[in-house]
């Protein structure tokens, strides 16, 4: 009778190991966010409730751009990004970091910034850009450049917009204006725009969408639908909160599929009052595959890959 291998049933555990953190990880992916955090100030960076609910939303992103955040001496911002990089200390490359506007608006009432908080181990600020037409935005884009480690398209610049409601329609059509200007500056055409644009319900009608470029340019496509709702309240539901992508490179690069709303109430298992501490809008994502060969493997793949080795492991018993 033949003697059965010892290091067999270890091989496949290591293999299966191996196949399913792969899976894993193809799941998880390159998060980018975005999320009107609805008048952030040191207020409510000092209520545990709510930077408890914030950080865990924000920590899911590999790039979280925050909206609508008011805190002109930045202390507030300082606290988030240390209380989620608080216990790596031992290691340096699993830190948060902060990239900021400056306070934008027209009137000291409304002065707001837009934040990129981002996981310094896979991604890396390669330049910014404060969009300078004020007669196009009352809170002008703040352009930010970024270099991703290990995805798979390497070089990108997101371009965040918070839209004033009474002029939504004007502001996003002028995005354009703005993506001619950096892909010019930067020699780089792949751009995503991303933020609450009010683009929905009474702001941004089926008939005023004709005369928005973002929204008639072909090249141009937008990942959050017009059916979805990203307010939190039952009251309402509206498609305020979107993801553009400029141009076929990027959009390849997207794990299809994974461009959605974040419903925190759902996902943290939260009353609705609970997140509407936070804000009455709900977080926006999309994901960006892996340049990594390996972590491409689609789940049957995966299936495939094991059931290989089940059946060698079979055939040698």
């Amino acid at each position: 009778m033949r003697r059965r291998s010892p290091l067999l049933p270890l091989s496949l555990l290591f293999f299966f190991s191996f196949f399913v953190s792969v899976g894993a990880e193809t799941e998880s992916g390159f998060r980018i966010c975005a999320y009107n955090v609805q008048k952030f100030d040191s207020e409510k960076a000092a209520d545990y409730r709510v930077m408890h609910t914030l950080m865990k939303i924000v920590a899911r992103c590999d790039i979280c751009l925050l909206q609508d955040v008011r805190d002109p001496s930045g202390s507030a911002i300082k606290t988030l990004v240390s209380s989620l990089s608080r216990g790596t200390d031992r290691y340096e490359d699993e830190k948060f970091q902060a990239v900021s506007s400056k306070s934008l608006g027209r009137s000291d009432a409304d002065q707001q910034k837009y934040v990129f908080i981002y996981r310094t181990k896979k991604v890396s600020v390669v330049d910014q850009y404060q969009y300078q037409n004020k007669d196009f935005f009352v809170r002008a884009p703040f352009v930010v450049r970024f270099k991703g480690k290990k995805t798979a398209i390497k070089d990108f610049i997101l371009v965040p917009l918070h839209s004033e409601p009474s002029r939504a329609a004007q502001e996003i059509d002028r995005l354009v204006d703005v993506f001619e200007d950096v892909s010019k500056k930067w020699n780089n055409t792949n751009v995503m725009f991303l933020g609450d644009f009010h683009a929905g319900c009474a702001y941004v009608t089926r008939h005023s969408k004709k005369s928005i470029r973002l929204f008639s340019g072909s090249k141009f496509s937008w990942l959050i639908g017009d059916k979805l709702d990203t307010t939190v309240s039952d009251e309402t539901s509206c498609a305020y909160d979107r993801i553009v992508v400029h141009g076929k490179p990027f959009v390849k690069a997207i794990v299809p599929y994974s461009a959605k709303v974040f419903n925190v109430a759902k996902e943290f298992k939260l009353m609705k009052s609970k997140v509407l501490q936070v804000s009455d809008h709900l977080p926006v994502e999309v994901r960006l595959k892996s340049s990594a060969p390996l972590l491409q493997a689609t789940p049957l793949l995966i299936l495939l890959g094991v059931s290989v080795i089940v059946s060698s492991f079979l055939s040698a018993l």
